[in-house]
């Protein structure tokens, strides 16, 4: 049974896998915006998603496999949680409240200037 103990070094190191955790979740959230917001104008909006998804996914787990260490779930758990926070913070500042256009529709259907 292993014996944890709070020192300044875990500490720290959990402070900075939490910090790393951010990084990845502004990355991995801003860089999601930025694509959603370019799929109308895509020539091949299925390929610039897939795309997207694969670097996007590919950069975090890499980032959380090296946070991980070798075996070190608590150092994931500070990340993830850096991670979740940034995703919620982003939805406050970006979210629906922002995205969301009114389509004014005449009696054709027609999307009306």
């Amino acid at each position: 049974m292993m014996n944890y103990s709070l020192d300044a070094t875990l500490i720290f190191t959990l402070i900075a896998d939490f910090i790393a955790g951010l990084a990845l979740g502004a990355f991995y959230f801003t860089a999601l915006w930025r694509t959603v917001r370019q799929l109308s104008i895509a020539n091949s909006p299925a390929r610039l998603m897939l795309g997207s998804f694969i670097i996007r996914m590919a950069v975090v787990m890499a980032g959380f496999y090296l946070i991980m260490g070798s075996g070190h779930w608590e150092r994931l758990a500070a990340a993830m949680l850096g991670f979740i926070i940034v995703r919620k913070i982003l939805i406050y500042f970006l979210g629906p409240q922002n995205a969301v256009e009114t389509v004014n529709l005449n009696k054709s259907g027609i999307k009306a200037a």
